[in-house]
Protein backbone atom coordinates (compact mmCIF):
# COMPACT_ATOMS: atom_id res chain seq x y z
CA UNK A 1 0.00 0.00 0.00
CA UNK A 2 1.41 3.55 -0.71
CA UNK A 3 0.69 6.92 0.37
CA UNK A 4 -0.19 9.60 -2.39
CA UNK A 5 -0.40 13.42 -1.82
CA UNK A 6 -3.49 14.95 -2.78
CA UNK A 7 -3.75 18.54 -1.49
CA UNK A 8 -0.87 20.35 0.08
CA UNK A 9 -1.25 18.81 3.53
CA UNK A 10 -3.25 15.76 2.77
CA UNK A 11 -2.41 12.35 1.76
CA UNK A 12 -4.53 9.61 0.53
CA UNK A 13 -3.90 5.83 0.72
CA UNK A 14 -4.51 4.26 -2.68
CA UNK A 15 -3.75 0.06 -3.00
CA UNK A 16 -5.11 -2.53 -4.79
CA UNK A 17 -7.75 -5.19 -3.64
CA UNK A 18 -8.92 -8.35 -4.71
CA UNK A 19 -12.32 -8.73 -5.47
CA UNK A 20 -13.12 -12.10 -6.86
CA UNK A 21 -9.84 -12.43 -8.14
CA UNK A 22 -9.87 -9.49 -9.70
CA UNK A 23 -7.47 -6.29 -9.21
CA UNK A 24 -9.65 -3.46 -8.38
CA UNK A 25 -7.82 -0.05 -7.16
CA UNK A 26 -9.24 2.26 -4.53
CA UNK A 27 -8.31 5.26 -2.31
CA UNK A 28 -8.97 5.59 1.20
CA UNK A 29 -8.98 9.01 2.67
CA UNK A 30 -8.73 9.04 5.89
CA UNK A 31 -8.54 12.00 8.52
CA UNK A 32 -7.27 11.36 11.81
CA UNK A 33 -10.50 13.22 13.57
CA UNK A 34 -12.85 11.32 10.93
CA UNK A 35 -16.09 10.20 12.71
CA UNK A 36 -18.21 8.96 9.40
CA UNK A 37 -17.55 7.05 6.52
CA UNK A 38 -18.47 8.03 3.08
CA UNK A 39 -18.50 5.37 -0.02
CA UNK A 40 -17.98 7.87 -3.19
CA UNK A 41 -19.14 6.66 -6.64
CA UNK A 42 -17.54 8.69 -9.40
CA UNK A 43 -18.94 9.92 -13.40
CA UNK A 44 -18.07 8.00 -15.82
CA UNK A 45 -14.46 7.47 -17.18
CA UNK A 46 -13.25 9.28 -13.92
CA UNK A 47 -10.74 8.04 -11.76
CA UNK A 48 -9.90 8.48 -8.29
CA UNK A 49 -7.40 11.37 -9.13
CA UNK A 50 -10.05 13.36 -10.71
CA UNK A 51 -11.88 13.21 -7.68
CA UNK A 52 -8.86 14.82 -5.56
CA UNK A 53 -10.12 18.62 -4.31
CA UNK A 54 -13.17 17.06 -3.72
CA UNK A 55 -12.24 13.98 -1.85
CA UNK A 56 -9.38 16.71 -0.04
CA UNK A 57 -12.12 18.83 1.11
CA UNK A 58 -13.63 16.87 4.18
CA UNK A 59 -12.64 17.64 7.45
CA UNK A 60 -13.80 14.91 9.44
CA UNK A 61 -15.11 12.05 6.79
CA UNK A 62 -13.18 9.33 6.02
CA UNK A 63 -13.88 8.58 1.71
CA UNK A 64 -13.59 5.51 0.01
CA UNK A 65 -13.68 5.71 -3.73
CA UNK A 66 -12.40 2.77 -6.24
CA UNK A 67 -12.07 3.12 -9.81
CA UNK A 68 -14.91 0.55 -11.70
CA UNK A 69 -13.85 -1.42 -13.94
CA UNK A 70 -11.95 -0.57 -17.10
CA UNK A 71 -11.59 2.88 -15.67
CA UNK A 72 -8.09 4.14 -14.18
CA UNK A 73 -6.02 1.12 -12.79
CA UNK A 74 -9.24 -1.73 -12.28
CA UNK A 75 -8.59 -3.52 -15.31
CA UNK A 76 -11.11 -3.88 -18.41
CA UNK A 77 -13.14 -6.96 -17.73
CA UNK A 78 -13.30 -9.40 -20.71
CA UNK A 79 -17.39 -8.99 -20.40
CA UNK A 80 -19.56 -6.11 -19.67
CA UNK A 81 -21.57 -5.84 -16.61
CA UNK A 82 -24.30 -3.87 -14.88
CA UNK A 83 -24.87 -1.04 -12.06
CA UNK A 84 -25.41 -4.21 -9.58
CA UNK A 85 -22.32 -5.80 -10.57
CA UNK A 86 -20.59 -2.02 -9.48
CA UNK A 87 -22.64 -2.54 -6.27
CA UNK A 88 -21.20 -6.01 -5.41
CA UNK A 89 -17.52 -4.76 -5.83
CA UNK A 90 -18.05 -1.85 -3.40
CA UNK A 91 -20.31 -4.03 -0.35
CA UNK A 92 -17.03 -6.56 -0.80
CA UNK A 93 -14.48 -3.86 -0.77
CA UNK A 94 -16.23 -2.44 2.19
CA UNK A 95 -15.84 -5.58 3.80
CA UNK A 96 -12.46 -6.38 3.13
CA UNK A 97 -11.35 -3.12 4.88
CA UNK A 98 -14.10 -3.90 7.82
CA UNK A 99 -16.47 -0.81 7.14
CA UNK A 100 -20.29 -1.81 8.10
CA UNK A 101 -22.33 1.25 7.25
CA UNK A 102 -21.63 4.03 5.08
CA UNK A 103 -22.94 7.33 4.08
CA UNK A 104 -23.05 7.00 0.33
CA UNK A 105 -22.41 9.91 -2.82
CA UNK A 106 -23.03 9.24 -6.23
CA UNK A 107 -21.94 11.85 -9.00
CA UNK A 108 -23.50 11.69 -12.53
CA UNK A 109 -23.31 7.99 -13.55
CA UNK A 110 -22.12 7.38 -9.82
CA UNK A 111 -24.96 8.80 -8.92
CA UNK A 112 -27.07 5.68 -10.61
CA UNK A 113 -24.82 3.08 -8.76
CA UNK A 114 -25.32 4.73 -5.48
CA UNK A 115 -28.71 4.45 -6.05
CA UNK A 116 -28.20 0.71 -6.68
CA UNK A 117 -25.84 0.26 -4.12
CA UNK A 118 -28.61 1.94 -1.74
CA UNK A 119 -31.14 -0.61 -2.67
CA UNK A 120 -29.68 -3.46 -2.51
CA UNK A 121 -27.10 -2.67 0.54
CA UNK A 122 -30.26 -0.46 2.43
CA UNK A 123 -28.95 -2.09 5.85
CA UNK A 124 -25.96 -0.64 5.47
CA UNK A 125 -26.41 2.39 4.23
CA UNK A 126 -26.48 5.89 6.79
CA UNK A 127 -27.47 8.59 4.38
CA UNK A 128 -28.04 9.33 0.16
CA UNK A 129 -26.23 12.09 -1.37
CA UNK A 130 -27.20 12.20 -5.03
CA UNK A 131 -25.20 14.59 -7.60
CA UNK A 132 -25.95 16.02 -10.94
CA UNK A 133 -27.75 12.60 -11.53
CA UNK A 134 -31.12 11.12 -13.13
CA UNK A 135 -33.26 7.77 -12.08
CA UNK A 136 -32.02 5.90 -15.52
CA UNK A 137 -34.31 4.97 -18.23
CA UNK A 138 -36.94 7.56 -17.16
CA UNK A 139 -34.55 10.80 -17.37
CA UNK A 140 -35.25 14.31 -18.63
CA UNK A 141 -32.67 14.00 -21.25
CA UNK A 142 -30.58 16.96 -21.63
CA UNK A 143 -29.83 19.01 -25.64
CA UNK A 144 -28.78 16.45 -27.88
CA UNK A 145 -25.69 18.43 -29.01
CA UNK A 146 -24.70 17.52 -25.54
CA UNK A 147 -25.58 13.79 -25.78
CA UNK A 148 -23.26 13.75 -28.82
CA UNK A 149 -20.64 14.60 -27.55
CA UNK A 150 -20.53 12.63 -23.97
CA UNK A 151 -21.05 9.18 -25.91
CA UNK A 152 -17.20 9.77 -27.33
CA UNK A 153 -14.09 8.52 -24.83
CA UNK A 154 -12.69 11.71 -26.11
CA UNK A 155 -14.26 13.92 -23.31
CA UNK A 156 -11.93 12.36 -20.87
CA UNK A 157 -9.09 11.47 -23.01
CA UNK A 158 -8.41 14.51 -25.11
CA UNK A 159 -7.72 17.00 -23.03
CA UNK A 160 -8.00 19.86 -25.91
CA UNK A 161 -11.59 18.14 -26.79
CA UNK A 162 -12.60 18.57 -23.07
CA UNK A 163 -11.83 22.39 -22.64
CA UNK A 164 -12.86 23.42 -26.21
CA UNK A 165 -15.95 21.73 -25.34
CA UNK A 166 -16.65 22.72 -21.66
CA UNK A 167 -19.64 24.86 -22.35
CA UNK A 168 -21.03 22.75 -24.21
CA UNK A 169 -20.56 19.64 -22.41
CA UNK A 170 -20.95 21.18 -18.18
CA UNK A 171 -22.55 24.00 -18.43
CA UNK A 172 -21.94 26.77 -15.34
CA UNK A 173 -18.52 28.16 -15.17
CA UNK A 174 -16.19 25.80 -16.86
CA UNK A 175 -15.52 27.50 -19.78
CA UNK A 176 -13.87 30.35 -18.23
CA UNK A 177 -12.04 28.49 -15.77
CA UNK A 178 -9.37 26.76 -18.17
CA UNK A 179 -6.34 26.20 -15.57
CA UNK A 180 -8.67 24.34 -13.60
CA UNK A 181 -10.51 22.12 -16.38
CA UNK A 182 -7.07 21.60 -17.48
CA UNK A 183 -6.15 20.36 -13.92
CA UNK A 184 -8.91 17.78 -14.08
CA UNK A 185 -8.47 16.99 -17.13
CA UNK A 186 -4.69 16.07 -16.62
CA UNK A 187 -6.22 14.37 -13.45
CA UNK A 188 -7.88 11.36 -15.30
CA UNK A 189 -6.78 8.13 -16.72
CA UNK A 190 -10.01 7.15 -18.47
CA UNK A 191 -8.87 3.74 -18.74
CA UNK A 192 -9.52 1.87 -22.29
CA UNK A 193 -12.53 2.78 -24.51
CA UNK A 194 -13.91 -0.86 -24.61
CA UNK A 195 -14.08 -0.05 -20.65
CA UNK A 196 -15.93 3.62 -21.35
CA UNK A 197 -18.28 1.71 -23.21
CA UNK A 198 -18.94 -0.67 -20.75
CA UNK A 199 -19.46 1.86 -18.68
CA UNK A 200 -22.50 3.13 -21.06
CA UNK A 201 -23.70 0.08 -21.55
CA UNK A 202 -24.39 -0.34 -17.31
CA UNK A 203 -26.54 2.16 -17.35
CA UNK A 204 -28.74 0.83 -20.70
CA UNK A 205 -32.47 -0.21 -19.93
CA UNK A 206 -31.63 0.49 -16.07
CA UNK A 207 -33.57 2.70 -13.71
CA UNK A 208 -34.28 3.12 -10.18
CA UNK A 209 -37.81 4.87 -10.30
CA UNK A 210 -39.75 1.59 -8.98
CA UNK A 211 -37.71 1.05 -6.20
CA UNK A 212 -36.80 4.84 -5.18
CA UNK A 213 -40.20 4.84 -2.54
CA UNK A 214 -38.24 1.85 -0.73
CA UNK A 215 -34.83 3.80 0.05
CA UNK A 216 -35.59 5.24 3.89
CA UNK A 217 -32.43 7.09 5.04
CA UNK A 218 -32.09 10.50 4.73
CA UNK A 219 -31.40 11.72 0.71
CA UNK A 220 -30.09 15.08 -0.31
CA UNK A 221 -30.56 15.61 -4.28
CA UNK A 222 -27.70 18.36 -5.45
CA UNK A 223 -28.34 19.99 -8.96
CA UNK A 224 -26.31 22.11 -10.98
CA UNK A 225 -28.88 24.79 -12.32
CA UNK A 226 -26.97 25.45 -15.66
CA UNK A 227 -26.61 21.40 -16.20
CA UNK A 228 -26.89 20.72 -19.99
CA UNK A 229 -26.12 16.83 -19.03
CA UNK A 230 -28.79 16.33 -16.36
CA UNK A 231 -31.41 19.05 -16.36
CA UNK A 232 -33.04 20.02 -13.00
CA UNK A 233 -36.02 18.52 -13.60
CA UNK A 234 -34.43 15.09 -13.06
CA UNK A 235 -33.45 16.14 -9.53
CA UNK A 236 -36.67 17.37 -9.11
CA UNK A 237 -38.15 13.83 -10.03
CA UNK A 238 -35.50 11.74 -7.53
CA UNK A 239 -36.53 14.23 -4.65
CA UNK A 240 -40.05 13.59 -4.89
CA UNK A 241 -39.83 9.95 -5.38
CA UNK A 242 -37.37 9.23 -2.48
CA UNK A 243 -39.24 8.54 0.68
CA UNK A 244 -37.09 11.40 2.73
CA UNK A 245 -35.12 12.89 -0.63
CA UNK A 246 -34.67 16.75 -0.09
CA UNK A 247 -33.10 18.95 -3.55
CA UNK A 248 -30.80 21.65 -3.06
CA UNK A 249 -29.97 23.49 -6.92
CA UNK A 250 -26.43 25.34 -6.93
CA UNK A 251 -25.14 27.93 -8.84
CA UNK A 252 -23.31 25.93 -11.69
CA UNK A 253 -23.22 23.33 -14.33
CA UNK A 254 -22.33 20.03 -14.29
CA UNK A 255 -18.85 19.24 -12.60
CA UNK A 256 -19.72 21.23 -9.65
CA UNK A 257 -17.46 18.42 -7.45
CA UNK A 258 -14.96 20.12 -9.76
CA UNK A 259 -15.10 24.31 -9.73
CA UNK A 260 -17.30 24.22 -6.08
CA UNK A 261 -14.91 21.14 -4.36
CA UNK A 262 -14.91 22.88 -1.22
CA UNK A 263 -18.81 24.17 -1.11
CA UNK A 264 -20.06 20.65 -2.57
CA UNK A 265 -17.76 18.59 0.19
CA UNK A 266 -18.67 21.15 3.15
CA UNK A 267 -22.50 20.65 2.58
CA UNK A 268 -22.31 17.28 2.02
CA UNK A 269 -20.39 16.99 5.05
CA UNK A 270 -22.95 19.13 7.04
CA UNK A 271 -25.83 16.67 5.63
CA UNK A 272 -24.11 13.51 7.00
CA UNK A 273 -23.72 15.50 10.16
CA UNK A 274 -27.40 16.76 10.49
CA UNK A 275 -29.10 14.66 8.59
CA UNK A 276 -31.05 17.20 6.94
Amino acid sequence: MRTKLIAEETTVKIATASVWGRPVRYADYHPENAEQTLLLFNGIGANIESANRFISSFDNVRVIIFDVPGVGGTPTPTLPYRLSHVADIAATLLNQLEIENVHVFGVSWGGGAAQQFAYMYDHRVLSLTLAATAAGAIMIPGSPKTLLKMMTPKRHSDASFMIDNAMTLYGGTVAVQEELMREFSDALDHGTPVGYLYQLSAMVGWTSWHYLPKLKMPALVLMGEDDPIVPVVNGRILANRLAHGKLEVLPCGHLFMVTMPEQTAQRVEQFIKDGH
